[in-house]
């Protein structure tokens, strides 16, 4: 450890100055890369690969990330089925790539009333579907004019009224309720667990890009200081990076350290997400170049190396065709898919049909296999609400009878 520390801080030093050769950048590189446990690659270690990795070097960071993800997590790549609720795309922030948001006059701003939420997630329960995946905008209720809205309803706000549509979700369909409502206050995450079986919020980045510039529910702190109160109350939770926003590799190592650090004090880290940016027309990043496959590559073996034990995902419609180089890469969960409502965030990108999506798979050496929206590590005391626990007990049995039809 102190003989890679000195090499790295060498190169840092006197690579400019010394002109250093890539042979010994390599050879830096081959000592970090054969001393990984399941401890992970420290921070510096990640600056320098995120850095330096050249063609043969990467390729030897994903040939040992996909190692550890086959030791870690086996042959089986997971997905959860679901129905995507988008309640609404009224939002405070503005960010620059989102096509979704819409403002307050315009006439497709939306509040889905409750009769339109039930209607689907009754389509979601007859398609074989498990989850009910609840996104919107964040703090829509900050509007006036939404507050209204929202009283004539009988709800105070927004968070009030997703609990009770939840409520009646688990009571009308069965679907477990996975809420990714925005950044939250203790109090309000501790609300919306009674009626979730896992919630989520992508930190994208703790660097400061001018993607977030009108965007204060994106500022790095707010996020993490949601993360770390749904870690405080054992809600098991999604995050992840988003890539090619702006971000430097630094950001993307410090990200995920960050990630990391929660999860090593509260342990309710069940899932990091590597999204790629997705192009939206009419958005001021509409020109916007995307991540190559090469970056993500890099990045969800970063991810892989860094987080050894966590479940990775990769969104199987934003990156259809390079798949496989990520699950190489060392991704092993591919998140939600939906057979009848698109992913109204990326409309553009349409889902994958399962089972096209298992023969490719099947040719990897991997197994497609469902899961709940709860991580199976996560179904234990404490995790579960009690709400929740003879409902989610129930799912895995019908997890398991559909799994028999992907073998």
């Amino acid at each position: 450890m102190i003989v890679i520390k000195l090499l790295i801080f060498i190169i840092k030093a006197g690579y400019k100055k010394f002109g250093l050769k890539s042979g010994f950048m390599e050879k830096v590189s081959n000592k970090i890369l054969e001393k990984i446990d399941n401890n992970g690659i420290t921070k510096r270690e990640a600056y320098f690969l995120a850095e330096n990795s050249d063609l043969a070097t990467l390729k030897k960071l994903i040939k040992l990330a996909n190692s550890l993800r086959i030791h870690n997590k086996g042959k089986v790549v997971t997905f959860s089925k679901n129905v995507f609720i988008p309640l609404t795309n009224i939002c405070r922030n503005r960010c620059k790539y989102c096509g979704f948001r819409r403002d307050l006059s315009s006439p497709e701003a939306k509040i889905l009333s409750p009769e339109e939420v039930l209607k689907i997630a009754n389509l979601g329960q007859t398609s074989g579907c498990i989850e009910a995946l609840f996104t919107f905008g964040e703090k829509a209720d900050s509007y006036p004019e939404v507050r209204s809205f929202l009283m004539q309803l009988g709800y105070e706000n927004m968070i009030d009224y997703l609990h009770e549509l939840c409520k009646r979700v688990i009571e009308s369909t069965g679907l477990l309720p996975h809420s990714n409502p925005g950044v939250l206050s203790k109090a309000e995450l501790k609300k919306l667990k009674d009626v979730n079986a896992s919630m989520g919020l992508m930190l994208e980045t703790t660097g400061e890009v001018e993607a977030h510039e009108f965007s204060p529910g994106k500022h790095p702190a707010a996020r993490l200081d949601t993360i770390k109160s749904a870690g405080e109350l054992k809600i098991p939770f999604t995050t992840g990076l988003l890539i090619g926003i702006g971000e430097t590799f630094k950001d993307r190592v410090d990200s995920l350290f960050a990630i990391k650090e929660l999860d090593q004090k509260y342990g309710h880290i069940q899932e990091i997400i590597i999204q790629n940016f997705k192009p939206k027309p009419n958005t001021p990043m509409e020109n916007w170049p995307e991540p190559s496959v090469e970056e993500m590559a890099k990045t969800v073996a970063l991810a892989r190396l860094i987080l050894p034990v966590k479940n990775i995902q990769v969104p199987p419609n934003l990156a259809y065709d390079a798949i496989e180089t990520f699950l190489l890469a060392g991704a092993n969960d591919l998140g939600g898919i939906s057979p009848i409502t698109k992913d109204y965030i990326n409309p553009e990108a349409g889902w994958p049909i399962i089972f096209e999506l298992e023969k490719r798979i099947n040719k990897l050496g991997f197994q497609l296999k469902e899961r709940l929206p709860i991580f199976s590590e996560y179904i234990k005391k404490d995790f579960v609400s009690f709400r929740l626990k003879d409902k989610i007990f129930s799912k895995i049995l019908e997890v398991e009878k559909n799994s028999i039809l992907f073998m």
